[in-house]
């Protein structure tokens, strides 16, 4: 390395390190950060790898980023891993990704970082979709972590916020179909209650990497209020730097709940 790529490793950890501290100072701080993480295969494509090599570097992106919201002390990570849609894609492809998957939860069921830190995972999606030994890494991860309660990681899987709303609504028809639950009480609460986020805060601020800016069936529910980010980053090259912006860009806003 020369001395001026040093110089500029040098320049850029001390801006890190400054926007950092600004972050952390902030009076306003995300309770809730939700990643629509984006760009594995054309980061791949782009760089002439295989499709699942760049699976494979975006998710090991993933366990760093991890670490970057728990240093910042956010207490509700959620990401968005694999949609229905998703579930379309050729076979070969698919069978890469349930592996990172498996290998994936296991390894972060084992990892120090999530007990000393009081992670607990949970996995949200239509689990009835996926693989059975996916299934038995999710319940072994979520059985690991479940007495957790600082910080909850979530990884929605076969994951489509449509199938989920019209889950709730067949649950809530069913209730008022057999008595219990009269018209007149329900209400936004009790839809909230009926989705696979029910005892989660909704998102504060929500990104997505690799340039693309739209939320592809993802908390369409949750997300009324939320603060929205976009960015040209493909995931896999997702930087602290890049999360810290995004986190003071948030802050910057005001946000007005529809007011």
């Amino acid at each position: 390395m020369g001395i001026s790529e040093k110089m500029g490793d040098v320049l850029g950890q001390a801006v890190e390190a400054k926007l950092f501290r600004e972050v952390m100072e902030h009076d306003i701080q995300p309770k809730h950060l939700a990643i629509i993480m984006d760009g594995n295969r054309r980061f791949a494509w782009r760089s002439n790898l295989a499709t699942h090599v760049g699976h494979r570097i975006g998710k090991q992106r993933l366990e760093a980023v991890l670490d970057w919201v728990l240093e910042l002390g956010i207490p509700w990570f959620t990401v968005y891993a694999l949609s229905t849609e998703n579930l379309n894609r050729p076979e070969k492809e698919l069978k890469t990704l349930f592996k990172l998957y498996i290998d994936g939860l296991k390894s972060i069921a084992e990892d120090p970082r999530i007990h000393e830190n009081n992670v607990r995972v949970q996995i949200i999606g239509h689990r009835d979709l996926l693989p059975k030994d996916v299934n038995d890494a999710i319940d072994y991860a979520e059985s690991k972590t479940k007495d957790y309660e600082d910080f909850v990681f979530t990884v929605c899987l076969a994951y489509g916020a449509r199938e989920e709303m019209i889950r709730a609504i067949q649950n809530i028809a069913e209730l008022h179909a057999n008595g219990s639950l009269p018209l007149e009480s329900i209400t936004q609460e009790t839809v909230s209650e009926h989705l696979y986020t029910a005892e989660m805060p909704d998102p504060d601020l929500v990104i997505r990497t690799s340039g693309e800016e739209r939320i592809s069936n993802f908390l369409l529910w949750q997300m009324a209020y939320s603060e929205l980010y976009f960015t040209d980053v493909f995931w896999p090259s997702f930087k602290k730097k890049d999360l810290l912006k995004a986190v003071q860009t948030y802050q910057m806003r005001k946000r007005r709940f529809g007011e």
